[in-house]
């Protein structure tokens, strides 16, 4: 489930990395310092909410009014949820770019749990389809903010060559795993049991739970957490104010004459996401400020994009096509108890929490004999389109025909391919990254996740719970042959890459 914190638990360099006054001495949580609990509370309870939320809104778009849904298309509902999980990584270059240049990332953390809060009230008290356009872009623009400064936070808590720097990661990356796990249990059976607003209430309040823990404990952490990197010059205000009204000008403007709509809203995100990768390559690779060795490791980089997008394509697709797979093909039927649908996105974190100390535990055995990133990226796209074709032996056996245990094992093998992509193509990232471009160099991972989880809105569209063989199989093969693709052309990628692994 946490692909992309696990990507965000190492990402955006941020402030630098000073410790507060206590810190060598400071043991009190875990051994890490006790201003380590309120970012770990706070990011718990986003990924609860964000994750909690996400699994209902599905079902909330395409269920019929007299279900207490909003009766939507399945198809539509699937683009829309596509369309806003690919909203939310965008978002995270909004929130560097804000710490970066304006406000610092303690602060942009701050203002971004309250506007979550703010979303979250609105999908669970405003009326129909107005819940869902208010809240989704509050918690897609507040999502964005603080995913892309949680982790700066973090590192603001250990000085440079402190031990414990890793395993205080592995206590936050903890914490957002059990998040995403409780997250879907309490707002499916809310759901299942008192109907959508209240699963979208329990949601706020979990928020609201983080946030006023947050509060209380902010002033606790260290200066470097609240310093602006590269602040922007006031003459350049009215310029950045200029340009973000005339966006939303923008944006208005292209709803109002019906260019953008509800069935289109995941391709109108795909059309975004592709054009700022293509601006950010072409800003890094045409600067004079890099050499010739870090162009070519920018040009390595670009195979590996396109396997990302891939991956991140079909593995989103838990929160389109699984949800409603999970209500219509799976047997939920335990000891003659019906099991939420929604539970199904709680298994993903556990495999997580289990497995990515294991893969951990490989790389450091293995040392320099472990698979090159390449080698690595191939084997996670091809395992994630062998997972799809996992679900080629229920197709066609009729509604709830799916076993439960089987449904566990194929998401098994979405987070083995997840582990084999996610934490790697973050390292890549900042490996392969000129010294003048590290922060845009992760944006453009994040630009990757973003674009992969639009598509996946994009793809769900064609799914059809009663025609399930060619989706599968398709895309399934695809996938294969894209991760077979990149295996036989490691070398000349890994020559690119100038001695980058």
């Amino acid at each position: 489930m946490s692909h992309e914190d696990a990507a965000s638990t190492a990402s955006h360099p941020g402030p630098a990395r000073a410790a507060g006054p206590e810190a060598p001495t400071d043991t009190r949580f875990f051994g890490q310092p006790w201003a380590l609990t309120h970012i770990f509370g706070v990011e718990l309870w986003e990924r609860f909410s964000f994750y909690g939320m996400q699994i209902v809104l599905v079902y909330y778009l395409y269920f019929s009014v007299s279900d207490g849904g909003a009766g939507m298309p399945q198809a539509t509902a699937v683009g829309i949820v596509g369309a806003y999980g690919g909203a939310v990584y965008l978002s995270t270059i909004l929130g560097a770019w804000v710490a970066d240049r304006l406000l610092g990332s303690e602060r942009v953390l701050f203002f971004s749990a309250i506007v979550i809060v703010a979303g979250h009230v609105a999908l669970a008290v405003l009326p129909g389809l107005l819940s869902v356009g208010v809240g989704l872009v509050l918690v897609a623009l507040g999502s964005g903010g603080l995913k892309a400064n949680a982790t700066a936070v973090v590192g603001t808590l250990y000085s440079e060559h402190d031990p414990r720097r890793d395993a205080g990661f592995s206590l936050f990356y903890l914490g957002i795993n059990l998040g995403a796990f409780a997250g879907p249990l309490l707002t499916g059976f809310l759901r299942t049991s008192l109907g959508f607003h209240w699963a979208f209430g329990a949601a706020a309040v979990g928020m609201a739970l983080g946030l006023l823990q947050y509060s209380l404990g902010r002033r606790s952490l260290p200066d470097a957490a609240r310093r602006v990197p590269n602040p922007l010059p006031r003459s350049r205000y009215p310029l950045m104010i200029g340009i973000g009204l005339g966006a939303v000008a923008a944006v208005a403007l292209l709803v109002a004459i019906g260019v953008i709509r509800a069935d289109n809203l995941s391709l109108v995100v795909v059309v975004v996401v592709v054009a700022a990768a293509v601006a950010y390559f072409a800003v890094i690779l045409a600067s004079g400020r890099i050499t010739s060795t870090e162009r070519s490791r920018v040009l390595g980089f670009i195979p590996l994009f396109i396997a990302s997008v891939a991956f991140w394509s079909l593995y989103q697709q838990q929160f389109t096509v699984i949800p409603i797979y999970a209500e219509k093909r799976l047997d939920l039927d335990i000891f003659g108890w019906q099991m939420p649908p929604d539970w199904v996105q709680s298994i993903n974190p556990v495999f997580i929490i289990i497995l990515s100390g294991v893969f951990a535990a490989v790389w450091t055995r293995l040392g320099a004999r472990q698979p090159s990133t390449p080698v690595k990226f191939a084997a996670g796209v091809a395992i994630m389109g062998l997972a799809f074709l996992l679900f080629l032996p229920f197709a066609g056996g009729g509604a709830m025909s799916t076993p439960l245990l089987a449904i566990v094992g194929i998401l098994f093998v979405f987070t083995v391919a997840e582990l084999l992509i996610s934490p790697v193509g973050l390292s890549a990232a900042t490996k392969l990254a000129p010294a003048v471009f590290q922060t845009q160099m992760v944006a453009l991972f994040f630009l990757s996740v973003s674009l992969g989880t639009a598509i996946s809105g994009v793809l769900a569209r064609f799914y059809d719970p009663e025609n399930e063989v060619p989706y599968f199989s398709i895309l399934g093969a695809i996938a294969i042959v894209l991760g077979i693709a990149l295996a036989v052309g490691r070398r000349p990628v890994l020559a690119l890459m100038r001695d980058v692994r």
